[in-house]
């Protein structure tokens, strides 16, 4: 009876039909079908409930996602702000600025429209000197052409020649203005075989007398000396140009020569 009932039950483990024909045979045959409809819907639903629940899954993976990307959003709003902030703060600084870049822009239009009305007063006050000045200049000018024109008949009276008493009466004026030491004086030189009428070595000077000048040929011969001591002394000689007498043509062209070249021109009269 054993090796028959092992026989039995592995035939109703095994063959599903014998299982049915022997369950019919006992009435469970329907409950059993049922039993096993049941088992595999039971499987049925234990995958869909795994494949809900992987689903479930890869949504709150998807949701955890969407979170972190919702923070990292908030964060960078916060940083927006804070940046909008800190540029709205720096507009305000700009336009403080500004306004007191414009307050300074004001002041500094007054001071250079006050600057201006100092440097009109300056520059009338200058045209104001430049003419006493050359009234002035004038004066002086006339002053020491009619002395000159009288030291040519003083000088004959001293016994002295023209020359010789305009070279004491120039030392002892610029002696008296400071322009040479007080022991210093103007002298006759020989520059490089040229005959000099007056020369003074410091300060360096250069000038020439004549008792007539009938052309402009004198200023000339100054000028060429003048060359000759600015080689020899690596300078710029002062020239004077003294003459007694000179036709009126003649001193235009001396005073016209003697504003171009710098020199100083002395002349008595004019005949």
């Amino acid at each position: 009876m054993e090796p028959l009932k092992r026989q039995f039950l592995e035939l109703l483990d095994k063959d599903l039909e014998f299982r049915y024909a022997v369950a019919g045979y006992l009435g469970l045959s329907e409950i059993l079908k049922r039993l096993d409809d049941l088992s595999e819907e039971q499987v049925k639903l234990r995958e869909e409930q795994t494949k809900i629940w992987r689903e479930i899954s890869g949504l709150r993976k998807e949701q955890t996602k969407i979170w972190k990307e919702i923070s990292g959003l908030r964060e960078e709003q916060i940083r927006l702000r804070e940046e909008q902030t800190k540029i709205w703060k720096e507009i305000a600084g700009l336009r403080e600025e500004q306004i007191k870049l414009s307050e300074e822009q004001t002041r500094l239009r007054e001071d250079f429209n006050e600057i201006l009305k100092v440097v009109k007063e300056l520059q009338e006050g200058h045209r104001r000197l430049e003419r006493d000045f050359r009234r002035l200049e004038g004066r002086l000018n006339s002053l020491r052409e009619a002395m000159i024109s009288g030291l040519g008949e003083i000088s004959k009276f001293a016994g002295l020649t023209f020359e010789e008493f305009v070279r004491r009466f120039l030392t002892a004026q610029l002696r008296s203005s400071g322009e040479i030491a007080k022991d210093a004086e103007l002298k006759k030189a020989i520059i490089d075989g040229e005959e000099i009428n007056i020369f003074s070595e410091d300060p360096l000077i250069v000038g020439e007398v004549t008792a007539h000048a009938e052309t402009a040929d004198e200023i000339k011969k100054l000028l060429k000396k003048a060359e000759l001591v600015k080689a020899k002394y690596g300078m710029e000689p002062r020239m004077l140009l003294v003459v007694l007498t000179t036709p009126s043509n003649t001193a235009a062209e001396l005073r016209r020569i003697a504003d171009e070249r710098g020199v100083e021109l002395i002349i008595g009269k004019t005949v």
